[in-house]
């Protein structure tokens, strides 16, 4: 009872799954299997805090507000799940989880992610696609904005979710 007086509340915020699957685009790969590699965030965004820059450019995080799940896992899980449903290609997550390999590995490293001052949401960095047999790698740059709609956390969640689900798309389109 005493530690429970001490501490505050703190708030989660999910990033919200697609309503439907029916939703996604309908995309070819060619690859039958792809290996998702954790993706590499800034510290900034590693944290389980939310960040959000001001309009003097400073980076700040509130310690009351934090990610529900440990951000570069869930986003690892988020695109996984998502370039499968696109897809159709068996995706999973970093360790692979089945006896045969998988035919690509997917590597995504984020420069940036952050709600800005402005009223959206920015996703930045780089993927590649290393096909295990050595021919055929891919890799593109990605820079998406997307609007934060509302206020709080949980619009900034929904905003990285709608961010996420751009970068997937793209990535199946241009890489896979």
């Amino acid at each position: 009872v005493l530690l429970a007086a001490c501490g505050g509340t703190v708030d989660r915020y999910a990033v919200p799954a697609p309503t439907t699957d029916a939703a996604m685009p309908s995309l070819s790969s060619r690859y039958a299997t792809i290996e998702v590699r954790q993706v590499s965030l800034p510290t900034y965004a590693a944290s389980e805090e939310i960040a959000s820059r001001s309009d003097t450019g400073a980076i700040t995080s509130n310690k009351s507000l934090l990610w529900a799940d440990e951000p570069s896992r869930a986003m690892t899980l988020e695109l996984a799940r998502m370039l499968g449903v696109m897809t159709r290609a068996q995706v999973a997550a970093e360790p692979w989880p089945f006896l045969d390999r998988a035919s690509a590995q997917l590597d995504v490293r984020v420069e940036e992610m952050v709600s800005d001052a402005d009223g959206t949401f920015r996703l930045s960095g780089q993927y590649y696609v290393a096909p295990y047999s050595g021919v055929g790698g891919r890799s593109g740059l990605f820079s998406i904005t997307t609007p934060v709609t509302g206020e709080g956390a949980g619009a900034i969640a929904a905003a990285r979710g709608a961010a996420v689900r751009q970068l997937a798309e793209q990535i199946a389109r241009q890489g896979l």
